[in-house]
């Protein structure tokens, strides 16, 4: 068991709860066949709605953590250590997002790769996307010492302009004014999962959240912080249902999981509400086992490993190509099951691993 006093329990749940719904959200996804997607299914409904909160859930609490290691240091700017670790995590997840996607077997000759591989290839994925949300806080904090300003303010703003501009950066052709590795990164056009409108917006806001708890770390184990998270979610999710209310009125018609800011907000406030679960259940306990916090700690390689696992790469053909959308329900909640429990194995056999080299390395 890990001591409360030594970790920040809230931040170790949000990490490892985070990474495991997006491993189990990939692998259904994955294998679930067309069929059983039916809004008569109760499971494919629940299951959906929680699919569609894990990436917006996964990228705040990459946000959170960052900022908050950021912030912890109480060092200015050009002191901070965590400023060039932050710029070395930004790097590795942009590289990292990029080598799943590689082209070709073949690293130097990409004289076989036809225009859909490099179209495949520089899709922005979750990767790509909380690398350069790490590289906007690590910006925006420089900003905020230069200027003497509130970083609140500056982050706020931050995501909000991600937020609202999402209403526009859609309707336009971006690959009209940029090349397709740069157009990648501002729209859907070009099949990215994750460019920066609005995605980037949820890792800002995580950052939110973690400079608030580097500057009370005392209100991470009382209630005031699952109180306040949970207000500000509840606000958030009648705020969507307002917004539904107003479209219906101008437009009489409410298209909610396609009006983007109604989703944004209504997605948003879920993530408070969840963060709210967990400061709750930190509050509560003075220990967690200590795996939870090592499957938090290797979000990244569980990512990387269950990725290649259910898609391949260019030299690991993956479960895609040969089970793509061919399960029933049972099997596939089974898989997820599965996956999950490969990738918390896989943290024990490194944890393991580690403990041996350490000790060798003391001889």
């Amino acid at each position: 068991m890990e001591n409360k006093s030594n970790r920040i329990i809230f931040i170790d749940l949000m990490r490892a709860l985070a990474v495991l719904m997006m491993v189990q959200g990939h692998t259904i996804d994955t294998l679930l066949a067309d069929s059983y997607r039916t809004n008569e299914s109760i499971f494919f409904n629940a299951w959906f709605m929680v699919r569609g909160f894990t990436a917006p859930i996964f990228m705040f609490t990459s946000g959170v953590v960052f900022t908050y290691l950021l912030k912890n240091q109480k060092k200015p700017f050009s002191e901070n250590p965590r400023v060039k670790k932050g710029l070395k995590r930004f790097l590795n997840l942009v590289l990292l997002g990029y080598f799943l996607r590689f082209p070709t077997f073949q690293i130097f000759d990409f004289s076989s790769v036809v225009s859909e591989q490099w179209r495949t290839f520089f899709v922005v994925d979750a990767l790509h996307l909380i690398g350069f949300g790490l590289l906007f806080i690590i910006g925006l904090t420089y900003l905020t010492e230069k200027f003497k300003a509130n970083d609140y303010t500056f982050y706020i703003a931050g995501a909000l302009f991600f937020f609202l501009a999402s209403i526009f950066t859609e309707k336009i052709k971006w690959i009209n004014f940029f090349p397709l590795p740069v157009a990648s990164y501002f729209y859907m056009g070009t099949n990215s999962l994750f460019p920066f409108f609005p995605w980037a917006g949820y890792v800002l806001c995580g950052a939110l959240l973690g400079t608030y708890l580097s500057r009370n770390r005392a209100a991470i184990s009382e209630k005031s912080l699952t109180l306040k998270l949970l207000t500000a979610g509840m606000i958030l999710i009648l705020s969507s249902e307002l917004l539904d209310v107003i479209q219906y009125y101008f437009y009489s018609e409410v298209s909610f999981w396609t009006s983007p800011v109604s989703l944004i907000t209504f997605r948003l406030g879920m993530v408070f509400i969840l963060n709210s679960a967990m400061s709750f259940i930190a509050s509560k306990v003075n220990s967690i086992p200590i795996l939870i916090r090592q499957v938090g700690t290797h979000t990244l390689v569980i990512y990387a490993v269950h990725v290649i696992i259910l898609y391949g790469s260019a030299w690991i053909p993956g479960i895609y190509g040969k089970f793509a959308k061919s399960f029933n329900t049972l099997h596939s909640a089974i898989a997820g099951i599965v996956m999950i429990t490969l990738m918390i194995a896989m943290v024990v056999v490194i944890e393991k691993f580690k403990v041996v080299f350490i000790e060798q390395k003391k001889r």
